[in-house]
């Protein structure tokens, strides 16, 4: 069981999550963490197709053939980021996690309700409801792997460099509303790339350079002083690649 908790983190898990959740370990000490079961890919392509229509998702779909091919060689170059910038990607020994189907789950709720955080930090998981926001008193902050309101949704390095705009290839922490990484911006990461990065490791260089503003939001957030500030850029959600555009996209700018 939780206990009363400065902060809680909710997540489902992933390498690049456990990297901010382990800093934030060694900033502030131990603190438990509520992981939800990932979403079942046949219903997020279901709603993508949905939303975006069946031919642009079959695009997508057919994009992660030749995403696939440009992987060789990427586990040594991130196998040597970890060692370089001593990433934790894994859960650190006697991490207090709490399994629960879903962050907009009762369960959920019930273990934020017991740990009655002052703060709760939210990495990798799908949107959360109203409910779930409003179970416990207490700021929930995300982080981003994207600059928003630019490059919200998926793979925000990527479409950055993608399209031309290198100077948006970071990372934003941001509060949590309803919509997608919609809430007010706290902080934001400018990162730069290194030859031979590519889809692969964009995340990985983006989780190296921004964990110093997850551990300012969060000092932010127990101190009381989350300040949101107006960022001026265009708003956009951001899905997968489609097959044409990474392709052309690789071609053309040798983003891959």
């Amino acid at each position: 069981m939780t206990r009363p908790s400065d902060l809680v983190a909710l997540t489902s898990g992933g390498p690049h999550a456990w990297i901010m959740i382990n800093v934030l370990r060694e900033r502030f000490g131990p603190f438990p963490v509520i992981r939800e079961q990932g979403e079942p890919s046949s219903v997020l392509w279901r709603r993508r197709r949905k939303m975006l229509g069946p031919l642009k998702v079959a695009s997508m779909q057919a994009a992660r053939i030749p995403i696939r091919l440009t992987k060789g060689g990427t586990d040594d170059r991130i196998a040597q980021l970890i060692a370089r910038e001593k990433l934790e990607p894994d859960p650190r020994a006697g991490t207090e996690i709490i399994d629960v189907p879903s962050v907009n789950s009762d369960a959920c709720r019930a273990a934020l309700q017991a740990a009655s955080p002052k703060a709760v930090f939210v990495v990798s998981t799908r949107m959360i409801g109203k409910a779930t926001l409003q179970a416990v008193d207490a700021p929930f902050i995300n982080y981003h792997s994207g600059i928003n309101p630019a490059y919200r949704g998926m793979f925000g390095g990527y479409f950055a460099l993608a399209n031309g705009e290198p100077e948006h290839f970071g990372a934003t922490v941001h509060l949590v509303d309803e919509g997608v990484d919609t809430g007010g911006v706290l902080y934001q990461s400018h990162v730069e790339t290194e030859p031979g990065d590519n889809f692969h490791t964009y995340l990985w260089r983006m989780a190296a350079g921004s964990r110093d503003i997850v551990i300012r939001g969060m000092e932010d957030a127990l101190r009381g002083t989350l300040t949101p500030r107006q960022v001026d850029l265009p708003s956009r959600q951001w899905f997968a690649p489609t097959f044409g555009g990474y392709v052309w996209t690789g071609l053309r700018r040798g983003v891959w």
